[in-house]
């Protein structure tokens, strides 16, 4: 008797045991499956995309300029050198003024004595005028105080206008920098002689850029019907804002080919002038694309792929072959995924929860 409820009692711990086990595999499971389900995912689908033509064109600076002398004079002080940034307004270059101050107090000298001269003129013809009222002084005084006083004022309006000139004369010695940018060529050295026209720096603004295009004539017509293109830079899937195109109305006799002009957003960073980039026309539409939004991928060294949700809801990295960017958000897909499969739009999360769950299964074991 006693041998039997010992074998009853071993029987219902191995239960009890067996119970236990499968209600943790249970729970693991729950907890994964509310775990992947805490993924933000989506599925690849197989739509419209833009057809696209890829072109090289290259970047150019909007505001590019040499800054040239417009007095003569002594080159007195050079405040910025090559590759040095420009703040807008900010002094480059100063010519010695000796000649420009002196020509200065002679016009404010010569406008001293017409204003003197003016009001003289003006009392002496404020008193004919009242005498001449009383009948008391001829009309040819009269008229002999009037032109005197238009002869003053037209003088005091010479003065004035040798004034302004003397002193953009004087200005013309400092000169100024119409925009931020950064010098790109020093055409001057200290103590060199300049006249106007003279060039003596040359600069550039890095903060509005373009990009120039030559498309060939075979495609250019497309190019203007659709009006839209996107630009990448080397080696980036991720396309530049782009605000206007300017399409030339002329093609270039020896290549045949139309110049168009992409102007990028104001503020678009690591650009220069010189740069190559990839420019991408869209020509059209192509059906059955399968995409997925640019964010979803996964560069790792020389592996592209997307975290792709299996049956269990669990995911795993596969290997995908990209292929040309649709528009801003999405691109498309060569190889490596079908329509219809779920992948995982942040693959930083998805990595993390994967390394949880592999972690919680060695623990286990």
């Amino acid at each position: 008797m006693k041998q039997l409820k010992l074998w009853v009692l071993v029987v219902g711990m191995s239960v009890l045991s067996a119970c236990g086990s499968q209600m943790e595999e249970t729970q693991q499971v729950a907890e994964q499956q509310q775990a992947a389900t805490s993924l933000q995912t989506v599925k690849a689908e197989a739509s419209t995309a833009p057809a696209l033509h890829y072109l090289d064109g290259h970047v150019e600076a909007v505001n590019q300029s040499t800054i040239s002398a417009q007095t003569s004079g002594v080159i007195e002080k050079l405040f910025y050198d090559v590759d040095d940034f420009v703040e807008q307004g900010s002094t480059i270059a100063r010519i010695k003024s000796k000649t420009q101050e002196a020509g200065m107090q002679q016009a404010r000298a010569s406008l001293d004595e017409a204003q003197a001269r003016y009001k003289e003129a003006q009392t002496d013809f404020q008193r004919i005028s009242e005498i001449y009222a009383r009948k008391l002084v001829p009309k040819a005084d009269y008229d002999a105080a009037e032109a005197g006083l238009k002869a003053a004022e037209a003088r005091l309006a010479a003065a004035k206008a040798q004034v302004t000139q003397a002193g953009e004369q004087l200005g013309y010695t400092t000169l100024v920098a119409p925009y931020g940018g950064i010098v790109t060529k020093r055409h001057v050295e200290l103590g060199e002689t300049v006249n106007p026209g003279t060039p003596i720096m040359t600069g550039i603004s890095l903060n509005e850029m373009r990009v120039i295009v030559e498309v060939p004539q075979r495609l250019i017509t497309q190019v203007r019907k659709e009006k839209k293109a996107f630009v990448f830079q080397d080696g980036s899937y991720k396309s530049l804002p782009v605000r206007t195109l300017t399409f030339f109305p002329y093609a270039d006799p020896k290549t045949n080919a139309f110049k168009v002009r992409i102007d990028l957003a104001e503020g678009t960073k690591d650009l220069f002038p010189g740069m190559f980039v990839k420019v991408a026309f869209v020509m059209g539409q192509q059906e059955g694309v399968v995409s997925v939004p640019e964010s979803a991928v996964v560069v790792r060294s020389e592996v592209i792929g997307v975290y792709v949700i299996n049956a269990d809801g669990l995911p795993s990295l596969r290997q995908i072959r990209l292929g040309r960017k649709l528009d801003e958000n999405n691109i498309s897909v060569l190889a490596g995924l079908d329509a219809g499969e779920t992948i995982a739009l942040d693959p930083v999360q998805a990595a993390i929860f994967l390394k949880q769950q592999t972690a919680g299964v060695k623990h286990d074991e």
